[in-house]
């Protein structure tokens, strides 16, 4: 049973906690808790109604909300992003730095589409990945994504839009679409289109004195491998609502959302997207390029990123897609991401079934984890 290797992680000290859950369009059918929210004095139980910050699963619900523009006409896949963000109207590539340390830059051949955004193709970047893009913030005092800044996203392109993949800020300003189709901030429009119809009571970007009481403690990885506890400070609200990465959030938040997805964009008689919006989500919409692995330019954040190394990975609207299956038995066609504090989920349509672990740890990929995860996987396959 999963619930031992959990236990046995947490006894161990491999991890503080953590909730694992897996579930199918009609019900979920595992959900463990174990071990504590944090290592820190009087440590509360980990529990399934933890709160985490969910990090990058954030942008497969804004994914979402920008398909539900879609379907109503209000925006499209193919359209210029430019005309309607002023950051993405002229884009300039980024090609190095001359001998004086300034910017080489020159203006991007073509034009940025929401198809882009949500494909991580525009040629945006994170700086935790792109070493250029850390650079070129750091000189010209650009804040971190994570600030809520929305000077944080004036950074130029590392290529030209559609020529290459690289995992990026892109779903922010997917965000920011959504905003200005549907006259909403993000939060508001999440909770009325999204959250409210789903049920998720518990997601949001403003979580509430009572929610933060059960947020979980993050934690750093040393290179020793111990973990220590990270102060808790309080949300602000931000500038601007991270369409890619701002949302906190439960596991069993999370599920409902996924069984959505796997029941064809409907729960509980409550239908956010049409089936043929969700199949369209999860399919190849990069072509020829591949997912490669990402390489850090922030060790105190995540670590190298090469998930299923030799195995061809494509990115459909929000999703990672194994185009093999994997070595845990996960289905050719399955979509798959994560959140930086180590969160992860599954959506396997060929196999009805979808998986999430949640821990709360820096830097991301975490072996441990990631080991965990595979654990997982391996018991709701049966390929132990």
């Amino acid at each position: 049973m999963f619930e031992k290797t959990l236990l046995a992680a947490v006894e161990s000290g491999a991890i503080p906690g953590a909730v694992a859950m897996a579930g199918t369009a009609a019900r979920t059918t595992l959900e463990v808790a174990a071990g504590v929210r944090g290592i820190i004095e009087r440590a509360a139980p980990m529990t399934t109604d933890t709160l985490f910050r969910l990090r990058s699963m954030t942008k497969a619900v804004t994914a979402a909300a920008a398909m539900q523009m879609v379907e109503q006409g209000r925006l499209s896949l193919d359209q210029d992003m430019g005309k309607m963000i002023p950051e993405l109207a002229a884009p300039m590539v980024l090609e190095g730095f001359d001998a004086a340390g300034n910017a080489k830059l020159r203006p991007a051949r073509g034009t940025i589409t929401l198809r882009h955004l949500l494909t991580h193709t525009a040629g945006l970047t994170y700086d935790m990945w792109n070493a250029n893009t850390d650079r070129y913030m750091a000189l010209h005092g650009i804040p971190r994504p994570a600030s809520g800044k929305r000077s944080a996203f004036s950074t130029p392109l590392a290529f030209d839009p559609g020529t290459d993949w690289q995992y990026s800020i892109g779903i922010d300003f997917a965000g920011l679409a959504v905003e200005e189709a549907s006259g909403k901030n993000l939060d508001q429009y999440l909770r009325d289109h999204i959250f409210g119809p789903l049920g998720m009571d518990d997601t949001g970007f403003l979580p509430d004195p009572l929610q933060l009481a059960r947020l979980a403690t993050q934690h750093n990885r040393g290179a020793d491998g111990t973990l220590s506890a990270v102060p808790l400070e309080t949300p602000q609200r931000p500038q601007m609502f991270g369409g890619g990465g701002g949302l906190f959030g439960t596991a069993p938040d999370y599920m409902r959302f996924l069984r959505m997805l796997l029941n064809g964009g409907t729960l509980d008689g409550e239908q956010v997207l049409k089936p043929e919006t969700v199949a369209l989500m999860g399919q190849n919409h990069i072509g020829a390029l591949s997912v490669r692995k990402l390489t850090t330019a922030k060790p105190a954040l995540t670590n190298d990123v090469d998930l299923f190394p030799g195995m061809r990975k494509t990115w459909g609207l929000s999703f990672l897609i194994n185009e093999e299956q994997t070595p845990e038995g996960r289905s050719p066609g399955s979509l798959f991401w994560a959140g930086l504090c180590n969160t992860y989920y599954v959506v396997d349509p060929k196999r009805g079934t979808a998986v999430i672990l949640m821990t709360q740890i820096l830097p991301f990929a975490d072996p441990a984890v990631l080991g965990l995860l595979s654990e997982l996987e391996r018991e709701i396959y049966g390929s132990k």
